[in-house]
């Protein structure tokens, strides 16, 4: 009896949090299914599984599994932050460019329908993850999803081009693969410095080390861009302010061993940018994809002055005709979403900044917190470089880091409004008086 009434909560406050807690285990489920459904792909590599919708069943059920829990969690779609509210007026303003397209009227429509399952995921995300275990537990999903992508990428595309089409949906450009490798490197070094075992660090190092190898594989030039400045952060924040200079020295040793192991070819697509042929036809391509891309930048900009409302989601391939998409993240949600969502795009990505910002000054900033957070803003500054030469504005990973940061910050705030536990005050033994009886002998009081 005495275990019992240990294990059940003796605060009003506690009792409330643990039955919130455990009224968001279904729709925390489906929501993590939902992140292995994206992140990993399963039905784009497992035969059979391209038959089923995995992402509209995990997504339906986690919104579900968050209807039947109304009224009984921490957070409601009331308190969604601002980020959330910029990226809804961000999806008006795509179904108006859509519907106001010179272009192709459906297919924007359909093409942004499709992309609006990032804001539920967001919302999602927000309202159901209350606390840090479940926090990490995400963030592991898009990194490992990422690590088992990479690996079968390796074995399956060892002979193929670039990796290209390996695997299908977001990973079938090397372009969108190394940028998905790159946003997704930060984390995994935080949960290599954060494991205590050996095993899970190697692990974790093996992991990093395919990651390199693959995007260097990619030879995606953009990619190669995005990871020296991700790297150049994150070595900033875990190396230098860190005190961990070894890891300064490992990612100089990983970088010289793989470039020269897996980096001809991208070497060669550099070189190629000044227009000298190399002996070969790679680098007469990449020299020709440079041109090609600057005259997408040049097409991008006059569409956005003819089309300030945009020409909708998907529709710049078509109206440049050549097929290509413009390779500036900004560029692209600017040409397609016209300026409205332009402007909203880039307020939601400011705020996961100053959420890691406001979060510093929180009492609530410990040492585990700081670890993710430095690897949020090493994978954030990556991709606000990163969009410059790659278009990213609908791949939904950076959508997910500016979420990592507005639940760590929510959380950091809860912790400072949680009530402490009233401690009572220990009870001082009664002590009893010595009484006598009539013949004057001692008398205990019962």
């Amino acid at each position: 009896m005495a275990v019992l009434e240990k294990a059940v909560p003796k605060d009003r406050w506690t009792r409330r949090l643990v039955a919130k807690t455990a009224s968001l285990q279904g729709a925390f489920f489906w929501l993590s299914a939902f992140y292995v459904v994206y992140c990993a792909r399963p039905e784009d590599w497992i035969p059979g599984l391209k038959y089923l919708p995995l992402a509209k069943i995990s997504g339906t059920f986690a919104l579900v599994g968050l209807l039947t829990s109304a009224g009984k969690t921490k957070r409601s779609l009331r308190d969604l932050p601002k980020e959330a509210k910029y990226l809804a007026v961000m999806m008006v303003f795509l179904i108006a460019a859509a519907l106001l397209s010179p272009v192709w009227k459906g297919g924007a429509f359909f093409k942004t329908f499709d992309f609006a399952k990032v804001l539920i995921a967001w919302a999602l995300t927000f309202v159901v993850i209350t606390n840090f275990e479940r926090l990490k537990k995400i963030i592991f999903i898009q990194s490992a999803s990422v690590v088992v992508i990479v690996l079968i990428s390796i074995i399956k595309g060892r002979n193929t081009p670039r990796l290209e089409g390996v695997i299908g949906g977001i990973y079938s450009n090397p372009n969108d693969l190394a940028f998905a490798i790159v946003l997704s490197l930060p984390f995994c070094v935080a949960f290599m410095l954060q494991s205590r075992s050996v095993i899970t660090k190697l692990i974790w190092i093996f992991s990093m080390l395919a990651m390199c190898a693959a995007l260097f594989m990619t030879a995606s030039r953009g990619g190669f861009v995005t990871l020296v400045v991700t790297a150049t952060v994150g070595l900033w924040h875990f190396g230098v302010k860190g005190r961990r200079f070894h890891l300064i020295v490992a990612a100089a040793l990983v970088a010289v061993v793989v470039g020269f192991a897996a980096g001809g070819r991208l070497k060669d697509r550099f070189f190629a940018i000044s227009g000298e042929e190399l002996n070969n036809g790679i680098d007469v391509s990449a020299h020709g994809s440079y041109e090609q891309r600057r005259l997408l930048m040049i097409l991008a900009i006059q569409g956005v002055e003819h089309y300030p409302f945009g020409i909708g989601m998907g529709n710049f391939a078509n109206y440049s005709g050549t097929w290509r998409e413009v390779h500036v993240s900004y560029l692209q949600i600017l040409v397609e979403g016209g300026f409205g969502a332009f402007i909203c795009y880039m307020l939601f990505f400011s705020t996961g900044f100053r959420n890691l910002k406001q979060l510093r000054r929180l009492p609530g900033y410990d040492k585990e917190t700081e670890l993710f957070a430095r690897a949020l803003h090493s994978s954030l500054v990556g991709f606000a470089v990163g969009a410059l030469f790659a278009p990213e504005a609908y791949q939904f990973f950076p959508y997910f880091a500016v979420a990592y940061t507005s639940v760590l910050l929510a959380i950091a705030r809860e912790k400072e409004t949680e009530p402490k536990e009233s401690v009572e005050p220990p009870v001082r033994p009664q002590l009893r008086r010595r009484t006598y009886n009539k013949k004057g002998e001692f008398a205990p009081v019962r």
